[in-house]
């Protein structure tokens, strides 16, 4: 779901939540300090865009980046401090359900705030860069095919599982003991199989945000609220079989977190703890440089 109507919602989450899930608190600073470059050249790739809209989207964009920068980071600080005690204190399925839902508040929080620039973006598009969206992504697809490795076995997608599923761990962990790893394979094999499910349902989501696109013509009002609905009601529209299969899979995974919980070392979960840690200095730091800028009506939020 890398679209221009979400660049300023996508990008801040890849340069804030991506590197969170690495344990890579380098990668926060630098990405977040080069969001806009970032942004500009994702929009360009997926769209095509010429000089006024590049232009446009400079200008809508800093203007997010500093709502966010000042609004958002100070919240992303509590809300990780808060992660770390109960970690601290030994965690729970409950604690992971409310990360998970914190995670998903705070993302629909930059969507809302997001929708009406992009929606205003959204509205000058042509046809031809609608086609170079689906041009891209189509390379998407096949990129998520291939990485998941759809057309494999189910033994080959449960090792490709693994292979991300363990590398996610040990960049918060450091490392893992061969049993330690044994242990998450084993568990990670009775989490169902759904990833032919979701890249059927990637497509449903585009071939959504192309009947979307149909509308951007109807006026700002109902346009802006319509994609700010599908921004962040992504669940809605699923296939009832994906959506139980999907529910199944996370009770599993949350499971399988609780046991890596259980099994880390000391030294492991030392180490969780100071790259979390990390990650709260960094976001702090971002949210007391530069200079805020005056909120604006068209920012929406």
């Amino acid at each position: 779901m890398k679209f221009l109507l979400s660049r300023w919602v996508r990008v801040l989450s890849a340069c804030c939540a991506i590197p969170i899930a690495a344990g890579c608190t380098s990668m926060v600073g630098f990405g977040y300090e080069h969001a806009d470059r970032i942004a500009a050249w994702k929009a360009d790739q997926y769209f095509d865009l010429n000089g006024a809209q590049k232009d446009d989207f400079h200008t809508r964009f800093a203007r997010f980046h500093e709502w966010h920068r000042y609004s958002e980071l100070p919240d992303y600080a509590s809300f990780l401090a808060s992660a770390r005690e109960r970690i601290e204190h030994g965690l729970t399925g409950s604690d992971i359900d409310w990360f998970v839902e914190g995670l998903r508040t705070r993302y629909r929080r930059m969507a809302r705030h997001a929708a009406p620039d992009a929606a205003d973006m959204l509205a000058t598009l042509i046809p031809a860069q609608i086609d170079t969206l689906e041009k891209q992504w189509q390379k998407d697809n096949r990129k998520f095919a291939r990485e998941h490795k759809l057309d494999g076995t189910p033994e080959e997608r449960l090792r490709a599982r693994a292979r991300r599923t363990l590398s996610q761990i040990k960049d918060w962990t450091g490392s893992l003991s061969d049993a330690q790893e044994r242990r998450v394979q084993a568990l990670l094999a009775d989490v169902p199989d759904t990833e032919r499910a979701r890249y059927e349902d990637r497509g449903r989501r585009q071939r959504e945000f192309l009947k979307l696109l149909e509308e951007r013509s109807s006026g700002r009002r109902q346009f802006t609220a319509r994609l700010s609905q599908w921004l962040s009601d992504w669940e809605t529209g699923r296939n009832p079989d994906y959506q139980r299969a999907t529910d199944e899979a996370w009770q599993k995974r949350v499971r399988l977190y609780l046991a890596v919980a259980h099994m880390l070392t000391p030294e492991q979960r030392a180490t969780l703890v100071h790259r979390l840690q990390n990650h709260i200095d960094e976001f702090r730091r971002l949210a007391q440089s530069g200079n805020p800028a005056p909120q604006t009506a068209a920012s929406g939020g």
